[in-house]
């Protein structure tokens, strides 16, 4: 489950000249496709590349870990072998060049095998989707104009439908102007969620370091960060958060 925050410097609310949407005519939402491009063929543009050996590993992690193992166990074997029926003394000397080859042989062996034993026990982990522990809510400040208010429901259609993200909210002009999606519970009021405070998210370390370095924020694992407190509003088991900051000039 994501969470997704935008910040923005404080700037004059009313606009100039009225909003118009322009994405509708220079993006649309539907796309068809041609009777005579699905009839010939279909899809003509570029095929992705596909890497053999990087898909024949990620099928068979279990034995590429194991691999430095099995190498290491069979060139311990074959030094023991070769020694025993070489004729060579089992002690080793020091002065024999096949004593140091086999020394160093064992060595390596050695080598592959701890080896292998890291890769089986450095597992990445893998993070799955959740339900999110919170309720629904969709709060949008109403002194928003229609045409703003609309663009934001259609950039939360637009997360929500391609992405994970579950919660959204913006902050503009330091007040919260929407907040949609799951949010946590209130412990006073059954069945309301919390609301933000705008003012106390603008002063903790979260939304500061956003606004200094002008850049995204992404957080991969909130449950770690300790400016986790700072966000009351998300579900508890909130996953990681994408936040994003525009100033203007």
């Amino acid at each position: 489950m994501e969470a997704g925050s935008f910040v923005r410097n404080p700037i004059p609310w009313t606009p100039k000249s009225p909003f118009r949407r322009r994405i509708d005519s220079a993006f649309p939402r539907s796309v068809r496709v041609s009777d005579s491009a699905s009839s010939d063929g279909g899809y003509r543009g570029p095929k992705p590349t596909r890497d053999l050996v990087a898909n024949w590993v990620s099928k068979n992690d279990d034995f590429v870990r194991s691999l430095p193992i099995y190498v290491g166990g069979t060139s311990l074997l074959a030094v023991l072998f070769n020694r025993t029926v070489s004729g060579i003394a089992p002690v080793a000397d020091a002065s024999s060049s096949q004593s140091r080859a086999d020394l160093l042989t064992l060595g390596l062996a050695v080598t592959n095998i701890l080896s292998g034993l890291v890769w089986l026990s450095v597992r990445p982990k893998t993070i799955s989707m959740v339900n999110p522990i919170g309720i629904e809510c969709q709060r949008i400040n109403p002194q928003l104009p229609t045409p703003v208010v609309s663009e934001l429901l259609w950039i939360w259609e637009s997360l929500s439908d391609v992405t994970c993200c579950m919660s959204l909210v913006v902050v503009y002009d330091r007040s919260c102007i929407l907040q949609i999606g799951f949010a946590a519970e209130s412990s006073e009021i059954e069945g309301e969620a919390v609301s933000v405070d705008a003012i106390t998210l603008m002063q903790g370390s979260l939304y500061q370091g956003v606004m200094k370095s002008g850049v995204q924020n992404y957080l991969a694992n909130l449950s770690l960060y300790p400016g986790k407190s700072e966000l009351p509003f998300l579900p508890l088991n909130t996953q990681f958060l994408s936040e994003f900051s525009k100033s203007e000039s």
